[in-house]
Parts: structure tokens; sequence; C-alpha cells
């Protein structure tokens, strides 16, 4: 008998059930008399959290998802891969959950920052460097959102219709990928394919991804995403998080002595995670998988490096790279710069490098305006002109107190800003929490009207200088946890404000089923200030008086989040106003995009370059210097597809009908849905231009259908190329896409050096699903390799038989 099933026959009905769910929030439960201890899981795909949401605890802070598909590169992701799977290792995390592999379906996507393409290639090998570098680590990755959960609205509750050739050739695809590399478990998503919800999908759960494509993992839900307990269970579930009070516990073992779940299914899903277990080395008994860690990688270099290789240089007109110029930096985002995107992937950073610290580390003449704010919301009170009105140190004082008063603890935040779920950063009883208080007394530098916001769910009260400004209760956008827990309403008010005030925040705590206590509030505050109007001339004027003139633009968390979906692609606030107005005084106008999908760009024709840095992580600074200064190319390439506006893009659908979302589209997603079309995309798929240029010399097939290329560095400095294979049906396909991508490879040379790319077709790239089944789609194909989507350099012939 194996160590496994000698556990498994260890245990009793009770014990069984236990390790199905969450003990907490981010656990499963030790069982020692087997040697079977505790499995921590954590968010994680551009860091591990860990299990405390708090700056206490910080972690290397990566470039988003689309930043790192923007590279290209499988084995960067791969490496990627071990530097988290060393992070969670110092966090005592076994499992990491990510990456995220649904499709950029459309622009509007909530989560579009989180994924990494429109193209199902792309995504797949992105991810399995990616999942395959976490689990060199000895840690576990998780692939989500098993599957179609692609837009954010209503997400608890729609049904996407989905037919199947599409929903195995586009948004399977990956997924199918990632298993096959051996992923160890898959998160199954809130929403519903086909008529059933995924918690309880047996068809694809169990028929699909456990029969035919063989996984041996685990299926964890998304947090509180089980609702049933047989349903669940029989669907192929096998962990429900968080808990403890989910479906599954007593009420797990009622279904079983009832008879409504036979007890060798739960014995299969304890199976799978006692495999799991055993995996990362929680089972005595069982060696873990890997006995060898990879060497030790420096996170802050690889943060670094990531966000150079992932920048986008999607237009100049030889400004780049700068020389020497006196600069002017403008924009609240070179000060603030916004490195991650927001929601459950929320991490806190060690230290953040802004774009104005990268500049000014460079000894760059510079001057700074941060000409108009991009945020509705006000920023957390922080700075040290509060301070705790009992001690006189900097920062703001937290009493946490029982439904008596009773004081349970306290704590001095340096923002006031929370996100705690179960756990409190003092050590305490949570369920007895009832209120928080946060208490500082301010002294202004600026006397005047200041404006305080009230940001969280529940019951509030503000008061200033001894005046009530807020009594009320907020509530959350929907039942969703990210938008009730991360996304908070926030109501602003103003106060005169001419010496020191006491300024208290009273908050009565959220109690999320499933979750447990939440502490989730902002106190916000902002001293008077110039209208807009003033702070763009300021900006105008600082251009017009600098050689160059660096304008860093950015989304917010408040329109682009997991949570919801985006309603508008322009930039947030008068930062187009903003662009349009430095532009037209400095024609050396550089404009730095930090956004993690597309936006608009009215002033594209009148500026001289535009650098897409997504949310470049903790050393964003740092790579921006060294990009825009030629020290490292901008290397990057679009992994989807940029309209030049929101209604130009060919899928805009993300609000269901009645409970349904139908992909009615098809496979025309992306740049398959911009073939043929009159308007034309502002950039498209694979755009991206670097520092030098490149001639495609030669191509040849070989028999087993790998693509060479020979191309040559035709420019004046070192260079990366990604070479871009496309198949072109020479008889178009009926309800089929005229040309997709097959394939890609990366090439690196000196200027003046001739290099060869060997992209090796996979046979999936000349298949279809048709009647319940992989076809071969024979016939004679156009090879096309380009520079990009729209840029093919050369062609050949490839017959498929």
């Amino acid at each position: 008998m194996s160590p496994i099933e000698a556990a498994l026959a260890a245990l009793d009905l009770e014990t069984k059930v236990s390790l199905l769910a969450g003990q907490d929030v981010w656990s499963l439960p030790a069982v020692p008399h087997i040697g079977l201890g505790s499995l921590v899981m954590s968010d994680g795909p551009i860091g591990v959290r860990g299990t405390d949401w708090t700056p206490d605890d910080p972690a290397i802070v990566l470039p988003s998802p689309t930043a790192l598909a923007a590279t290209w590169d499988p084995e960067l992701a791969r490496r990627v891969g071990r530097l988290l799977a060393q992070e969670a290792r110092r966090k005592g995390v076994h499992v990491l959950l990510a990456p995220t592999v649904n499709l950029h379906r459309t622009p509007l996507g909530g989560r579009h920052f989180e994924c990494y393409s429109e193209d199902p290639l792309l995504t797949a090998q992105i991810g399995v460097g990616y999942v395959t570098g976490v689990q060199d680590g000895g840690v576990s990755a998780t692939v989500k959102h098993f599957v179609a959960n692609d837009s954010e609205t209503a997400r608890f509750v729609l049904d996407a219709a989905v037919d199947d050739r599409t929903l195995r050739e586009l948004y399977l695809a990956p997924f199918e990928a990632v298993v096959g590399a051996g992923v160890w478990a898959v998160m199954s998503a809130y929403n519903g394919v086909n008529g059933h919800t995924m918690s309880e999908n047996g068809l694809l759960q169990n028929g699909l991804l456990k029969d035919e494509w063989g996984f041996d993992g685990v299926v964890v839900s998304d947090w509180t995403a089980a609702k049933t307990t047989a349903g669940t269970a029989l669907g192929g579930l096998d962990i429900a998080m968080p808990g403890p009070g989910n479906p599954y516990g007593a009420k797990l073992v009622e279904a079983v002595r009832a008879g409504e779940v036979p007890e060798s299914v739960v014995d299969e899903m304890v199976r799978r995670v006692l495999r799991l277990a055993s995996r990362v080395g929680l089972l005595d008994g069982v060696d873990p998988v890997v006995s060898e860690l990879p060497a030790r990688i420096d996170g802050d270099a690889l943060a670094k490096e990531v966000a150079e290789r992932s920048f986008v240089l999607l237009r100049n007109d030889g400004t780049l790279p700068l020389a020497s110029p006196t600069v002017a930096v403008i924009g609240m985002a070179a000060e603030q710069a916004r490195i991650l995107g927001g929601g459950s992937v929320h991490v806190f950073p060690p230290h953040v490098v802004s774009p104005l610290d990268g500049l000014r580390d460079r000894g760059v003449e510079l001057v700074y305006e941060p000409g108009v704010d991009p945020w509705t919301k006000l920023p957390a009170a922080s700075g040290p002109e509060w301070t705790d009105p009992e001690t006189g140190e900097a920062g703001l004082r937290m009493v946490f107190r029982d439904a008596q008063g009773g004081e349970l603890g306290r704590t001095l935040l340096a923002e006031a800003q929370t996100g705690w779920i179960g756990r409190m950063p003092v050590e305490m009883d949570s369920s007895l929490l009832d209120t928080v208080e946060v208490t500082a007394l301010f002294r202004p530098l600026v006397f005047g009207e200041h404006r305080f916001g009230v940001a969280g769910i529940g019951d509030f009260v503000l008061t200033v200088d001894g005046e009530v400004l807020f009594d009320d209760k907020q509530v959350a956008y929907d039942d969703d946890p990210a938008a009730g827990i991360l996304l908070h309403p926030e109501t602003q008010v103003t106060a005169e404000v001419n010496g020191p005030v006491l300024v208290s925040l009273h908050h009565r705590v959220w109690v999320r089923p499933g979750l447990g206590t939440v502490v989730g509030l902002t106190l916000g505050h902002a001293e008077p200030g110039p209208t807009d109007d003033e702070l763009i001339d300021r900006a105008v004027a600082a251009a017009a008086s600098a050689q160059v003139a660096v304008v860093v633009v950015a989304t917010t968390e408040e329109v682009e989040s997991e949570g919801f979906d985006r309603r508008s692609l322009a930039l947030p606030g008068r930062q187009d106003d903003m662009v349009a107005a430095v532009a037209a005084v400095n024609p050396r106008t550089v404009v730095v995009v930090n956004a993690g999908s597309p936006v608009e760009m009215p002033w594209l024709d009148d500026v001289a370059a535009v650098l897409l840095t997504w949310f470049p992580g903790q050393e964003a600074g740092a790579a921006l210097a060294a990009v825009l200064f030629g020290d490292a190319e901008p290397a990057g390439r679009l992994p989807t597809t940029w309209p030049a506006r929101k209604d130009d893009a060919p899928v805009l659908d993300v609000d269901p009908v009645d409970g349904v979302l139908t992909y009615r589209e098809g496979l025309f997603i992306g740049y398959r849905a911009w073939q043929g079309r009159q308007v034309r995309p502002a950039f498209w798929f694979g755009h991206g231009l670097g520092y030098t240029t490149w001639s495609y010399e030669s191509v040849g097939i070989t028999a087993d259908s790998t693509v060479t290329v020979r191309l040559c560095n035709t420019g004046t400095r070192p260079g990366r190329e990604v070479v871009q294979v496309y198949l072109v049906p020479q008889t178009p396909l009926p309800d089929r896409p005229t040309r997709w991508l097959a394939g890609f490879a990366s090439v690196s040379a000196d200027a003046g050096e001739t290099v060869t790319a060997t992209v090796a077709l996979l046979r999936r790239a000349v298949q279809g699903w048709d009647d319940g089944a992989w076809r071969t789609l024979t016939g004679t194909y156009v090879v096309e390799i380009g520079h990009d989507y729209g840029d093919t350099r050369l062609t050949a012939e490839l017959e498929v038989t």
C-alpha cells in the first residue's frame, strides 16, 4: 500500500471531510497522526502576499501578467515562477493561486491586466513557463479561473453560453496546455458555463479535466464560490475555500451518511489533497517532488528586468532613446506610480521606485509638475502631520473594541487604509470584534477647506474637531467579495481647518459570510489646492522650458480592477487634456502609459513617442529610466490588439442578459475579429518598436513543420526581435478566422549580426474541434512570418495532410 493510500485508510469520515475545506481563510488543517502538515495557500500572480493582508509582511512585486505576456518569453516566465516559489517558501506558502489564463475577450474586461493575452497560444506558452517555474521551486501553482471567467460583471451568477468549438479552441486551450505541463492545482471559476455553475460542473471538472485530460491534482473553489454540498462534491470540486462554514464540513458528512454522496467520492477528493500535500513535502513518508531547489534569484533585479523587457514602444519619431536633455516630468503617476492592479492581486512591496525617483537617480536635470489628479477617491491620510493624540508618535491610532466597548487591542497605522480579513494585525479573538476607531491629531501644512473621505462598507461616524461630518451606512456595490472588501464606496466631506484638529473615524466592522470579520476602510484626506486648469497651466509652463517633456499618464483602481468591468477606455480625469496641452508647446513630448489594458490616446499623432509600461512592479522607475536613456531596449510586443477608440473594438459585450452572457462572436476575438474590418486598430497584436531595425532575409520549413527564419540586425544598436509565425489557409475555412498565430520565437543580435530563429509548429495549430473531436484541417497553408500581425516580412507554403 502506498503512503497516500495508507494515510487515507487511517482517516475516519469526519477527518477526511475536514481536509476538503479551509480551516480558515487560507489553509487546510493538519492531521498529526498521519504525519500531514497544514497546507497554506496565497494569492500571488505578481507577488506572494501570504496569509496576512498587511504591509508588515511585504513581498517582491513584479510587473502585471499582461506585462509578462508582452515579453513573449516563456523562459523569462519560468524564472518569474521560480522567484515566486522562492517567495512562497519564505512565507510558508505551499500553494500559489496563480496564474490566470483567461483570455482578453474584450478590452473592457476588469481583470484584463491579470490575464496574459487575447491569443490562446501565447497565453498557453507564458502560462506553461510560469507554472513550470513555480513548481520547479517545490510550490504548487494553481491555474485559474476554470473556465470562461473573462469578464467581471455579475461574475458570481452569470452563465457563459459558449459553443463547443469556441470553448475548446480558445478558452480551454491554455488550461489544456498547462494541465499537460503538469500543474498540481486548478481553481474553479465563479461563473457558470452552458447552464452549469463551474463549482458543480461535472461535465468540465470530471469529464474533461480529470478524465479526458488526466488531471491528477486538486480542484479548489474560488473564494466563497461553492454554494451546495452534494452538487459541488459530485461536480468535481475537491476543496471548498475559505472556511470554516462552507458547504463541506459537517454538511458533507451528513450528505455521505444520507447516501447523497458516496464515500468513495470523498475518498478520491481526499486522495488528491494528500497527493498535493506529498508533492510539496507535507506528508511524512513521501519525498517531495523537488528535493534540490533552484539557485536563489535576486528579486529586485528580476523585477527590473521583466519590466524593461515588457515595455512596448508604440510610437517613436527618433526622440527615444534620450541623450542628456533637460526634462519636464509631468503627471501624478510619475510620483505615485501604479505598480499593480486592483483586487486580489494586491501585494505590499518592500519599496517602490517611482518614475520620478528613477529619473532623479540618473542625475537628470529635471523639473516636476504633478498635473491633474486621475483619482476621484482621496488618498489615505498619511504623513508626519498625522500623529497619535496620546503618544505623539507619527501615525494614526487604531483601537479595536468588542460589543461592550472593551478594548481588544490597538495598532499604529502609517496610512489610514486597511484590508484585513479574519486575522487582525494584533492578537485578538476577531469573532469578538465589533468596532474599530481611527484617531489622530492632524496638524495641517496648509490652512483652508480640507476634504476628508470615508471609504468602506458598513456604519461610519467621521468627526473633525468635535463636529460630526458623516454618520451613515455605506453598502457594497454588490455581493462580490472583491467589490465589497477592496473597492469601497466613498463619501467625501469638507471642513475648514485652520490649526491642529482631532480627527476620528468610528466603524462597526463588517462580517462577510464565508470570510468572517472584515476590517476594510480608508480615511481619505486632501488639502486645499489649485484647480485642474491651474495644474495644466503649470505643466505647460514646465514643458515649454524643457528640451523634453515626459508625461506619465495612468489608469486607477477605480476604473481598472477586479470586481467590475470597464465602461470606458478613456484615461480617467483630465489627463488627455493635459497631454494635448503639453504636446502643443513641446514637440519632443514622450508619453508613458501606466495602464494594464488598452486606453484611448486621442493625442497619439501629436506626440513624439509613446511607451507602454503596463503595471510595472516595484522597480518601475529604475526600468523606465534605463529604457528612456537607452541602457535597455523596450523589448515588449503587444499581447492584445489595441483599438483607437472603445467603440471600434469588435467585442464589447460584458453584460449578461437574463443571467446569460452569450459569446456570440464565437472564435472571432482579438485580432481574429479585426480581420477584414474597414476600421483598423491603433496597433496590431504583436506590435512593438525597438531601438534598432531588422531585415528578414529567408525562411525555410522542414519536414517536421519547423520554421527557420534568418534575419539581420540592420541598425546601429544591439536589439531583440520577436519573430511571429501566422498560418493562412490558401482556401478559406468556413466559419473560421482567415489567419492565426501558430508559433513565435525571440532572437537577440548585435548591430550587423545575422541570426536564425527556429519556430516549431504544433500539430494543434492546424486542428479544429468539430463534431466532438479534434480534426486536422488539411490543405495548403501560407506561412506568414512577420514583425507583428499587420507587418508580414516573409512567406512560405506548408502542405498539411
